[in-house]
């Protein structure tokens, strides 16, 4: 198993590892950097750098669905690695960054509105996510509340809970669809202090501060007790 660095420090953009696995579906390393996609948060984008020069570009970051495996997905015609090839993995940091920052801001919002997540989608300059809300929503108050929680710049961490800790406490899941992964032991939370704290294993900033301007789009009903909440950066 790929040892996940980015779990613990969202913050590292590259990191020393040894090549383990090359197929068609991409390359797989001992440890790394690299957030593949899941929870709504894309795959990291990078590079692989050799030893002796070589650089493989790496346009997306999946976990294969059977195996579980760390996939690094490189490039048509990137140059090849092999077994036991030490390599340099980095991200494109501003890339991933952007994706922090929006990906903390939906942790927000959910925490802002009464309801279950639904859904949820980050991208690099705007992001979006699905609620259980049957009621409609105050747009201005919303907005208000929001960039209320970013300038008040509060702490967020990681924080990790037992599989049984998680079971005695259900009402932390707030995600109707996607259910967090158990049978480790352990399960990863990420608290914003005061605000939320609930399962999740994407990547955030260090406090809501680090969020910066963002604006409320559209709110959108989709379906008899959905909302769909747009978010977009100012910057």
């Amino acid at each position: 198993m790929t040892e996940e660095l980015f779990r613990e420090d969202g913050y590292l953009t590259s990191c020393e590892a040894t090549v383990t696995a090359v197929d068609e579906a991409g390359i797989r390393l001992d440890r790394t950097v690299f957030y593949y996609t899941g929870g709504g948060q894309p795959g990291d984008t990078g590079v692989l750098r050799s030893a002796d020069g070589r650089e493989v570009r790496i346009v997306d970051c999946v976990k294969d669905r059977e195996s579980g495996a760390h996939l690094h997905v490189p490039a048509d015609g990137a140059a090849r690695l092999a077994p036991v090839d030490r390599v340099t993995a980095e991200i494109d940091w501003p890339r991933r960054h952007r994706y922090m920052r929006m990906h903390t801001c939906l942790h927000l919002l959910s925490a802002l509105v009464p309801g279950a997540i639904t859904g949820a989608a980050l991208g690099d300059t705007k992001g979006r996510i699905d609620l259980d809300a049957p009621e409609p929503l105050d747009k201005e108050r919303l907005s208000a509340d929001l960039k209320r929680v970013i300038a008040e710049d509060r702490p967020v961490r990681i924080l990790w809970i037992t599989d049984a800790e998680l079971a005695a406490k259900p009402e932390l899941v707030r995600t109707m669809t996607v259910k967090p992964p158990t049978g480790q032991g352990r399960v990863r939370l990420i608290e914003v202090e005061g605000t939320d704290l609930q399962p999740c294993g994407g990547t955030h900033v260090r406090s809501t501060g680090e969020i910066g301007a963002v604006r409320i789009g559209k709110i959108d009903k989709k379906g008899r007790h959905n909302r769909r909440i747009n978010v977009l950066f100012e910057d």
